[in-house]
């Protein structure tokens, strides 16, 4: 490396640098900008607030380790603060006062992110903690990070200021390893399989990141296993990159543990083996439980095992959480799989459907599948009557004559079948997808057939999360049964899949599909029968939605609200569908366009950020938003909400009504009336610049201009 990780200036001794860990990670994130380590801090502190969304990075034992990888970081940084008071982190067992926080290029090589992990890696040493608490000056606590990260050759000659690195130069071989841990084993441990011979542990630990959970929960379980006698091997799937596990490594294993936040690549290797899954935190807080489970596990031939149709894993929406997770949490994610397999499904369906009308004319809607299937290229359609859905001779009673013929009226109907065969399968894949989230592969076919008899029986989107919901939780306790050995390989191939799917179908058929269809139904008439004010307020309410996490769980659900509703086809879903894809492309043709207005309240990197939001906007793309609103979300959020509660109250107004799920500006031609969905747009826009920039002129500490501007910008 061309600079060491860490140097004086980033370093606070027995600091009071806020009440909150806000405050600490913005006075951390500062001192690196000073340093000239990072060149603007607004997108520094918004990436690692980001990284602590995703979960907490206090550590047992008054530690803290907020880490990120991020535009804004020049090289690999690292900001140290002794706190005087602490300040929680999140750690179960209180407050930190021991802070690290990480930075790291984000398109840094993986030396870099090797240099990251064997520092967090040593932060399970006591040696390491118990020295950093004993510096006196910042000189000192700089030679104990760098002693660790750059031992010298004889560990022996250290400095007292560096006696962390004394401790630890054994295991940093092992510490700075891309991939494998290996601890070996020189006795018996309690409870093993005698005959002298230790059990046989294998471990895969992950977090979202990749860069300091990961090692430390290695390092933690590696530690735990040496002390019991305990032979384990780690295969730590960080950003610093991973060497997979001997296959060989895998079938000698009495039993497997995973330690991930963000699921297990390649899951489907480990098939058979017994295996207990924690979240990443617990292996670093609570490693002699999880290797109590796991040896428990190893002598146990009743207890859970992975199953051989888990696959390749590694999906962060399906990713073993862990045992500790809340149900409320699991559900949502489970929910939000479903939709996040949905959602291709709807675009390409929709869009195809939005082509079709732009061919054939909206009246293809009426005749699409008897235009379809009942002529040809060398039999293309002429004049075509139509009454009641159906073609009719010309001159019938009644009917109304297409507004196309021929080719263009042949290809819009093969367009608007093609599409109808993609949004068929939307109800489906919801629930399938759902049943997924919660019980893996086993619960695919049980959640397909389910969201397959709510779409025949009319349960549609209601009844798809309720099919998918039941399904996936049904199968997670199918796969707790205890079965002989010779059954249990047939389980998640054969049984699982068929009695799911009758259990589910049962209750569909005798129990719940009728009452389902009912409310669906209700809900339809309810929304077809809406009308002045009460229209206009479900209009501001999903706009307020669609504005409130731009592309979180909020904004899906009225994304999936919307989207469902174009299989009802009728005009109220078809404003809803306007009003929700308006007031999501608000936000960042705001910002986009404050940036422009008013320079001065931005930085360089969120300028080129509002370049980008235009386009994102105009698209469609609601996330543009994030990163303005992830730096300053008290000023930004509800003046997002203000613009999108304007734009949705309008589109409802208007009556305009979008067959189009998504593409923003680009599928105008699937819009009526065009003007109103402009207008709704423009208003939304200009009431949500105006707010932010009164917002943030308010503010006591203008946003300085920093210079220069990175030439890549974080989206």
């Amino acid at each position: 490396m061309s600079q060491p990780i860490i140097e004086t200036a980033t370093v606070r001794l027995d600091a009071d640098l806020g009440s909150t860990k806000d405050e600490v990670i913005r006075s951390l994130a500062g001192a690196l900008v000073d340093a000239g380590r990072a060149d603007d801090l607004d997108t520094l502190v918004s990436d690692l607030m980001a990284r602590e969304g995703k979960a907490a990075t206090g550590m047992k034992g008054g530690i803290a380790i907020p880490h990120c990888k991020s535009e804004a970081v020049a090289e690999p940084s690292l900001g140290f603060a002794r706190l005087d008071p602490p300040v929680d982190f999140g750690a179960k067992d209180g407050p930190a006062d021991l802070v690290l926080m990480i930075g790291a290029p984000a398109g840094g090589g993986k030396e870099h992110l090797k240099i990251l992990a064997t520092l967090a890696r040593n932060l399970v040493r006591s040696e390491f903690v118990d020295a950093l608490r004993a510096a006196a000056t910042p000189e000192d606590a700089v030679a104990v990070i760098q002693g660790v990260l750059t031992p010298a050759p004889d560990a022996s000659s250290s400095s007292t200021t560096g006696s962390a690195s004394a401790a630890t130069t054994a295991t940093t071989s092992a510490a700075t390893s891309t991939g494998t841990s290996t601890t070996a084993a020189t006795t018996t441990t309690a409870g093993g399989t005698g005959g002298g011979q230790p059990l046989r542990l294998v471990a895969v630990t992950a977090c979202p990141t990749g860069i300091a959970h990961t090692y430390m929960a290695a390092d933690s379980l590696d530690q735990e296993a040496a002390r019991r006698g305990v032979e384990l091997q780690v295969e730590t799937q960080g950003s610093a990159g991973a060497t997979p596990l001997d296959p060989a490594v895998i079938e000698a294993a009495d039993a497997v543990i995973f330690a991930t936040d963000v699921g297990v690549r390649d899951r489907g290797r480990f098939a058979g083996k017994p295996v207990v899954e924690y979240g990443v935190k617990k292996a670093i807080d609570s490693p002699a439980r999880v290797l109590d489970e796991a040896l428990a596990a190893a002598g146990d031939p009743d207890a859970k095992r992975v199953s051989a149709a888990s696959g390749s894993g590694g999906d962060s929406s399906t990713g073993g959480s862990g045992s500790d997770e809340h149900w409320a949490r699991g559900l949502q994610r489970a929910v939000m799989t479903g939709v996040s397999y949905m959602i291709p499904f709807v675009a390409a369906g929709g869009l195809l459907l939005a082509l079709g009308f732009l061919f054939a004319g909206y009246d293809v809607a009426f005749v699409w599948q008897e235009v379809a299937t009942g002529f040809t290229l060398t039999d293309l359609p002429g004049q075509v009557w139509y009454l009641d859905g159906e073609i009719v001779s010309a001159g019938t009673a009644g009917a109304e004559m297409l507004t196309h013929a021929g080719l263009r009226l042949y290809i819009g109907a093969v367009l608007f079948a093609i599409g109808q065969a993609a949004m068929g399968f939307m109800i489906a894949v919801l629930s399938g997808y759902i049943a997924y989230g919660l019980a893996d592969r086993p619960g695919i076919a049980p959640g397909f057939v389910g969201g397959a008899l709510s779409a025949t029986l009319g349960a549609g989107f209601i009844g798809a999360l309720v099919t998918g919901i039941l399904a996936g939780y049904l199968v997670r306790w199918m796969t707790t049964w205890k079965t002989p050995r010779w059954l249990s390989g047939l389980m998640p191939v054969v049984l699982i899949p068929l009695l799911g799917s009758l259990a589910i179908g049962l209750l569909m058929f005798l129990l719940l599909g009728r009452p389902l269809a009912s409310l669906t139904s209700a809900m339809e008439s309810w929304l077809g029968g809406m009308s002045g004010s009460s229209v206009i307020l479900l209009g501001i309410i999903l706009g307020l939605m669609m504005c409130f996490d731009l592309g979180g769980p909020v904004n899906k659900a009225a994304y999936t609200f919307a989207t469902a509703g174009l299989v009802a086809d009728n005009p109220a879903s078809l404003r809803i569908m306007a009003a929700v894809m308006a007031a999501g492309m608000v936000p960042p043709l705001a910002m986009g366009l404050a940036t422009v207005v008013r320079k001065r309240l931005f930085t360089e990197v969120e300028q080129e950020n509002g370049r980008a939001a235009f386009l994102l906007g105009a698209s469609f793309i609601t996330e543009g938003a994030i990163p303005f609103a992830a730096a300053d979300p008290v000023r930004v959020i509800p003046s997002m909400m203000a613009g999108g509660a304007v734009t949705g109250a309008l589109i409802m107004a208007f009556s305009v009504e979008s067959y189009a799920p998504h593409g923003g500006l680009f599928v105008v031609f699937a819009i009526n009336p065009v003007w109103g969905y402009l207008v709704a747009i423009l208003a939304g826009m200009l009431v949500s610049t105006t707010a932010v920039v009164l917002a943030k002129s308010a503010r006591r500490d203008p946003a300085p201009v920093t210079a220069p501007a990175p030439a890549t910008v974080a989206a």
